[in-house]
This record gives C-alpha cells, sequence and structure tokens, in this order.
C-alpha cells in the first residue's frame, strides 16, 4: 500500500490504459477521480472497482481540450476528494491519415486534446501539489513520438510535445517537491490496437524483440512506480514501456 491516503486523478480513466492504471492505483491504496468524455457507464463500473478495493472513488465528465471544463472538472474532484497529489495524463485520440490527406480538423482535435489537455489539466492540478510541496505528475506519451509513424503526423507531434513539455516541467517543479515524468508505452493491447488489420498486427509483432502486444497492466505498473516513493529521485524521465520495439 505505497500509495495510501493519497489522492489521484487519471484522465480518460474508464477503459484501455487509463482503467488500469487508475485499478492499480487504488490497489496501492489512492482514492482515484476517473475522468471520461462520453462514456458514463464504463467510469461508473470502474468506480465501482474501486470501492471493491476499500478505496473512494469519484467519476467525473469533462472534455480536456476544454480549459474551461477542466478547471471545473479540478474544482468537483477537489470537493468530492480533497487536494489532488497525483495527475496522471492519459487522455489521448488518433486520427490517421497521410499527412497529403490529413485536414486541418483532424490535425487540431488530436493536438487540442492530446497536448492542449496536458497543458489544461496540469495547469488545473498543480496549484495544491506546489502549495502542499509534494505532487506527483505522470504524462502517457508513446513510442510513435519518439520514432513517428506512417500516418500519424498529428499523433506522433502530440505525443513528442507532451515529451518535451514533460522535460520543461521537471526543471520547472522540482523545486516544488514536484516530479514530472512519462511513460511511452509501445503496441499495448487495447480497443486502439485491436482495430488494426491482423497483417499489419503480424508486421508489427515481428518489430517487437519479445514478440508480442504488451499489456496495460504493465504499463499501468510502470505509472505506479513512477509515483510511489520507489521514484523519489526520478523526475524528466520518459520510462517506455515496449518490449524492446525501440531502445535508446
Amino acid at each position: 500500500m505505497k500509495l495510501e491516503g493519497r489522492k489521484a486523478m487519471v484522465t480518460g480513466g474508464s477503459r484501455g490504459i487509463g482503467r488500469a492504471i487508475v485499478l492499480a492505483l487504488a490497489e496501492e491504496g489512492a482514492d482515484v477521480a476517473v475522468n471520461y468524455v462520453s462514456n458514463e457507464a464504463a467510469a461508473k463500473q470502474v468506480i465501482d472497482e474501486i470501492e471493491q478495493r476499500g478505496r473512494k472513488g469519484f467519476a467525473v465528465r469533462a472534455d480536456v481540450s476544454d480549459y474551461e471544463e477542466t478547471l471545473q472538472m479540478a474544482e468537483k474532484v477537489g470537493k468530492a476528494l480533497g487536494p489532488v497529489e497525483i495527475l496522471v495524463n492519459n487522455a489521448g485520440v488518433t486520427s490517421d491519415k497521410t499527412f497529403v490527406k490529413m485536414d486541418h480538423d483532424a490535425w487540431r482535435r488530436v493536438l487540442s486534446i492530446n497536448l492542449d489537455g496536458v497543458f489544461n489539466c496540469t495547469k488545473a492540478f498543480v496549484g495544491p501539489m506546489i502549495e502542499r510541496g509534494w505532487g506527483r505528475i505522470v504524462n502517457i506519451t508513446s513510442v510513435i513520438g519518439q520514432i513517428g509513424s506512417f500516418g500519424q503526423a498529428n499523433y506522433a507531434a502530440s505525443k513528442a510535445g507532451v515529451t518535451a513539455m514533460t522535460k520543461s516541467l521537471a526543471r520547472e517543479l522540482a523545486g516544488k517537491g514536484v516530479t514530472v515524468n512519462a511513460v511511452a508505452p509501445g503496441f499495448i493491447e487495447t480497443e486502439m490496437v485491436d482495430t488494426i488489420p491482423e497483417r499489419v498486427r503480424q508486421r508489427l509483432l515481428e518489430q517487437v524483440p519479445l514478440k508480442r502486444f504488451g499489456r496495460a497492466e504493465e504499463v499501468a505498473r510502470a505509472v505506479v512506480y513512477l509515483v510511489s516513493p520507489d521514484a523519489d529521485y526520478i523526475t524528466g524521465a520518459e520510462l517506455p514501456v515496449n518490449g524492446g520495439l525501440l531502445m535508446h
């Protein structure tokens, strides 16, 4: 129970990697606010699972690309759980097209959620962390932001932007007791990867030295490590969870 008594906020926490992160934080003793944008039923189900673990859960709807909505979300979470000490910026979308075919709307939508959303949520939640002299922020990036990907110029740019922002924030907030790190998943078994055609999946697997896709729980454990006392001396890092797909 390394996070007993801590209050956490996970964006995009109702399914996939976000859901796994929420449950892993609750397992370690944290009370968790779960942000969702459309699937209320899934969010409520995750709250039930948090409560089964003896922790408090709170579901809150907000579009993280909307600054005002995000500020209102922070207010609601503060009233329900108290000041958030752990923020996991996980919400993200894709809208894949080759650059020549990509329209401005597809570019803006991905950047506004994946990158602006991290700005909005961090602005909304970092104040109390600084006041209390303790906080943990983890941003979910992607191996795609490190290597690029055909048809994903918008997604790759958004995730690379989050990585650069992570490092800058880590420098700014280190003296205030707040660490800022990122976790960069490779190909993980989620709804996003499930939509990839079988022949493409096989081609991707050939590039992964461990010869399998990752599990959401494996990403979640990396997040728990970075917000736990075990990682107190780590900030500005981007932890890869990619099966060896990219080695620095």
